[in-house]
């Protein structure tokens, strides 16, 4: 049986979960979560984390007695890692009862799931999604999101580029919404600042060979190369950067490129690369504390960025229930709107202009930690760096 497969497996164990007899004996109406996830295709890797993180959390709900007395139940549907099949899996789901949704990794997978949330009577939580579209022109009163957006990403990026050395840079971004959104984004941090990006790539998703794209980064006299790649793209990418001398000539830079699976997976190939990290274990709150400490003694390790951002998407629809004393999409998500939350991040906001979650980012650098190579956080933004205004294009 495969990693995913035992994942999926629990969860769905999950469905039969025997609560404490007082939650039982209440009597009260399910929650039941719609996990829509990749289980195949290009993120499969992400949606093993995403998977892990969601069943600590009900785990730990179901454990002490459920959500204000209310059983938590899952189930899961594949998205593929495309939009279409992703739309498909939600509607699964919301037309089985299973409407407060949780999930995709893909930017473009949310964004199918958003136009029809009203239809399905649904809720949708976006984990780790982060097209600034989300909380854009694309923005629903029933769709929330409790990881940073690409927006929120780059307002840490520019203050870090500052105050380093390289002014010409080269960008590779996978040809799909975020990784397009990433490169125009980091386009207009780096010109702000004076620097100049001398030329910018798209492979398609899926790539194997990325030697074409490589050589063109390396003819253009780069000093910095911004990355907005994913999944096994990613690793593909970071293999080859190493082999055809890239990542030894250069300075990475790299958009959620710091994550656990890709480290894991590429030896010390990473190692040196810096980029953005949403989540770490390092963080210093109570709450988060409370989660690491339970998650280490369950996996004898520490979460990944995925499996916390993960937690925190599904302990945020826990709270929406909490505060609305209804399992009811609707009320749930009147709930939220600009609630007040207790996250790993401590206590925190979901902005009512957008249904954004206001946390703060960490900037850091993939280095051997103990003989393995991890992410090290190396600067904190606060909550108020971070924050961009709402955008105009958002009308809840």
């Amino acid at each position: 049986m495969t990693t995913l497969n035992r994942i999926t497996a629990a969860l769905a164990l999950t469905l039969a979960a025997t609560l404490p007899m007082g939650a039982a004996a209440q009597g009260k109406e399910a929650l039941k979560l719609g996990v829509v996830t990749s289980q195949t295709g290009v993120f499969q890797a992400f949606g093993e984390d995403l998977l892990r993180g969601v069943q600590f959390a009900v785990d730990e709900a179901n454990a002490n007695g459920g959500v204000a007395g209310r059983p938590v139940q899952v189930q899961i549907a594949d998205d593929e890692g495309t939009p279409d099949a992703g739309r498909r899996a939600a509607e699964r789901l919301a037309n089985g009862g299973h409407n407060l949704l949780i999930g995709p990794i893909s930017s473009a997978v949310s964004l199918a799931i958003a136009p029809n949330l009203e239809r399905w009577d649904a809720i949708y939580v976006a984990t780790n999604s982060k097209s600034d579209r989300i909380n854009g022109d694309a923005c629903k009163a029933r769709m929330f999101r409790t990881i940073q957006s690409d927006a929120m990403d780059l307002a840490i990026v520019r203050p870090w580029l500052e105050k380093e050395k390289e002014k010409r840079f080269g960008i590779i971004a996978g040809d799909y919404v975020w990784g397009r959104g990433a490169a125009e984004a980091f386009t207009k941090a780096a010109t702000s600042l004076g620097r100049k990006v001398e030329v910018t790539v798209y492979p398609p998703l899926g790539t194997k060979d990325f030697a074409p794209y490589i050589s063109q980064l390396k003819t253009a006299g780069t000093e910095g190369v911004f990355v907005a790649l994913t999944g096994r793209d990613q690793i593909a990418f970071v293999k080859q950067a190493e082999e055809f001398g890239l990542s030894k000539s250069v300075r990475i830079i790299g958009l959620n490129y710091l994550l656990e699976f890709a480290l894991k997976a590429t030896g010390t190939s990473m190692e040196g690369a810096w980029g953005n990290i949403n989540y770490n274990a390092s963080i210093q709150t109570a709450r988060n504390q409370q989660f690491v400490d339970a998650w280490r003694k369950k996996y004898n390790r520490d979460p990944s960025e995925m499996e916390g951002g993960a937690y925190t998407g599904a302990t945020t629809i826990f709270q929406g229930v909490q505060k609305a004393g209804s399992v009811k999409p609707a009320d749930v998500a009147k709930a939220l709107r600009g609630a007040s939350l207790e996250t790993v991040f401590g206590t925190v906001t979901m902005r009512a202009q957008d249904n954004q979650l206001q946390i703060p980012n960490y900037f850091g650098i993939a280095k051997l930690v103990n003989g393995q190579l991890r992410s090290s956080v190396t600067q904190t933004f606060d909550t108020k760096t971070v924050t961009v205004p709402a955008s105009a294009d958002c009308k809840l």
